[in-house]
């Protein structure tokens, strides 16, 4: 059983247009499906079981191009997620992102990271035509 993915995706844009737009938690449910809204480290996330306020802590650093975020939900459990952008030319960056799975039973885990993954693909699609017309 895979217990994460791996994905990028090539963005038209500056690097560091590209990261301050990812690292600023608040751009998250414009492009994301999963958050439908961003208070400060609070965040209400849409899940298969209905939304919940959960805690959001984002670690970034702009020197590595380094975006981590950190989900505590009411229960305690933590999920996680890895991201990071990187530049290949002035005008043009990679961003990559490395799913985990999320914090539920083992017999859930079957099928929630695909489709996590599904999701992810066409989050990053939207990430990429939001950032290339500067929207």
């Amino acid at each position: 059983m895979k217990t994460f993915d791996v994905q990028s995706i090539q963005i038209f844009a500056p690097r560091e247009q590209a990261f301050t737009f990812i690292s600023n938690p608040e751009t998250l449910p414009r492009w994301t499906s999963a958050f439908v809204t961003v208070n400060g480290n609070k965040a209400l996330l849409r899940t298969p079981n209905g939304e919940v306020e959960i805690n959001l802590v984002v670690r970034s650093s702009a020197d590595s191009g380094t975006i981590d975020w950190l989900m505590t939900f009411p229960d305690g459990s933590v999920a996680t997620a890895y991201s990071r952008v990187v530049e290949i030319n002035r005008q043009c960056c990679v961003y990559s992102f490395v799913l985990t799975p999320p914090p539920v039973p083992l017999e859930q885990l079957e099928g929630a990271l695909e489709a996590q993954s599904a999701t992810l693909a066409e989050e990053l699609e939207r990430l990429k035509a939001m950032l290339e017309t500067n929207d």
